[in-house]
């Protein structure tokens, strides 16, 4: 950052710490997130956690926009292939529905399955290369959810909340534990080259808290992934030295509206966003140049396929991220809408391997890079889903919504590799044993991180509001 710069910051922080009085030291160091205004304590960003000791400094989430199939994927269930082509009746009296369409006839896997690895995980064909990463995963295998709507239920797996307007995990873990670098934002998102998920960026939004705590969408498929990182060389009035200029004039413009109303937060979110965008156009071009990445290395993630290209990108550029500093990074496979995701209503056969063919060897590649550097002790990876899909087939050889049950896994930091937990019933039709939801999952995310869901607090509209709402236990079992 150019010296004057810095300086002008610096002034703008001591004048906005000397104001704010009235906001109490601590409420003020932690709205500033200035490290040289905090009493001394434990530094979250050195892994110490908030509450307890941390096992996890970052977390990489993979979602996957539409609802993947579990029952197609890695809940082998014997009796949907005793049962292919019959009407299907639970046997317990209820009625039987689903989300879009009328039920229609039990529908096998239409992919082998077999057991890998010395935990005996089975998983279908359409997984090989995640299938040889199983004794790294514990398995969450009866993950419900409160609705088979796409969009609350993409609300519920991010924010905790079917509602919108709610802070996401990303943007709670940056509000928690704060940033490991100056020079990168706190909560990254790549989404799918294809398009936004469904809800748009609701999804990673930072809700009621500070708006520096929303994730920033980085466009890796795109010349530019940041807009307007560097500068045009259209106007040729524009000079670094005019540059400056202008940067110290709005620095002398801030600290005099601070001075005007100095318990507005807003300024200093607007503040932050205008130097994180400082540092970025120093810093992000060299994170996200992964060409300086190694031939071996861009091989591992399938940037040598065109079919896997895009995600392996994406997971190529989130390690480099997680090397760097960001703290939470959030992959997303498949855009909203009727196609080109996760959401296989007409055809499991050719329109699930599409998303797997993709996607596959791009997350095998990453666990293996990130073990291969030591990372994956302190980094937590995730993979999951809005909700999961029917036993019986919608159409043909289509399947519907289902919040009934769906699968997740964590790998990484503190995880007990080679574990499960929970069990949906025979069809895989609905979370039969151990049942957990979003709650379970954030609170054992948090927990590797140092937090205390049930202490993470904000108070808004006076309600004290958290990820878990008055829900969620940690699932200590897959616990290391």
């Amino acid at each position: 950052m150019n010296p004057n710069l810095q300086n002008e910051s610096l002034g703008r922080r001591e004048f906005l710490w000397r104001a704010g009085n009235g906001f109490g030291a601590l409420a003020l160091a932690q709205l500033l997130g200035a490290e040289d205004a905090v009493p001394p304590r434990a530094r979250t960003e050195l892994n110490c956690g908030l509450h307890h000791p941390a096992k996890a400094r970052r977390v990489i989430q993979l979602f996957m926009n539409g609802g993947a199939s579990q029952m197609d994927l890695f809940d082998y269930k014997p009796e949907l292939f005793k049962r292919h082509g019959q009407k299907f009746d639970p046997g317990i009296g209820e009625r039987v529905e689903a989300a879009t369409s009328a039920p229609g006839m039990v529908m096998k896997p239409p992919f082998e399955f077999k057991q890998h690895g010395h935990c005996g995980r089975w998983v279908s064909s359409l997984f090989p290369h995640i299938a040889g990463r199983v004794d790294d995963m514990a398995f969450l295998m009866a993950l419900a959810s409160k609705t088979n709507v796409h969009g609350p239920a993409s609300y519920m797996m991010n924010t905790g909340f079917l509602a919108p307007g709610h802070p996401c995990l990303g943007a709670w873990v940056s509000y928690g534990l704060g940033r490991l670098t100056d020079n990168l934002p706190t909560f990254v998102v790549l989404p799918d080259a294809r398009g936004l998920p469904y809800n748009q960026k609701g999804n990673f939004t930072a809700g009621f808290l500070p708006i520096t705590h929303q994730g920033t969408a980085i466009n890796a498929h795109l010349p530019a992934p940041i807009a307007n990182l560097a500068p045009s060389g259209t106007p040729k009035f524009i000079t670094h030295e005019s540059e400056q200029d202008g940067l110290a004039l709005l620095a002398r413009l801030n600290r005099r509206h601070a001075a005007m109303h100095p318990a507005h937060g807003q300024l200093e979110s607007r503040i932050e966003s205008y130097e994180l965008a400082a540092r970025l156009q120093m810093h992000a071009p060299e994170t996200l140049d992964i060409a300086k990445e190694s031939a071996v290395t861009q091989k591992l993630y399938g940037l040598d396929d065109k079919v896997t290209e895009d995600f392996g990108r994406r997971c190529l550029m989130a390690r480099r991220l997680a090397e760097r500093g960001v703290r939470f990074i959030q992959i997303w496979s498949g855009a909203g809408g009727p196609k080109n995701n996760w959401d296989n209503h007409s055809d499991i056969h050719n329109e699930l391997p599409a998303m797997t063919r993709a996607t596959d060897k791009p997350i095998a590649g990453l666990l293996a890079d990130l073990k291969a550097r030591g990372l994956l002790e302190d980094t937590l990876v995730v993979w999951s889903t809005e909700f999961g899909r029917m036993p019986f087939t919608q159409g043909a050889t289509g399947r519907d919504h289902n919040g009934g049950t769906s699968v997740a896994w964590l790998a990484g930091a503190g995880i007990k590799g080679g574990t499960t937990f929970g069990e949906s019933d025979p069809w895989s039709w609905k979370a039969a044993e151990d049942k957990t939801y979003c709650y379970d999952l954030h609170a054992t995310i948090l927990h590797l991180l140092g937090i205390d869901h049930e202490k993470l607090a904000v108070r808004h509209n006076g309600i004290d509001r958290r990820l878990t709402d008055v829900h969620g236990e940690v699932v200590r079992s897959i616990l290391a």
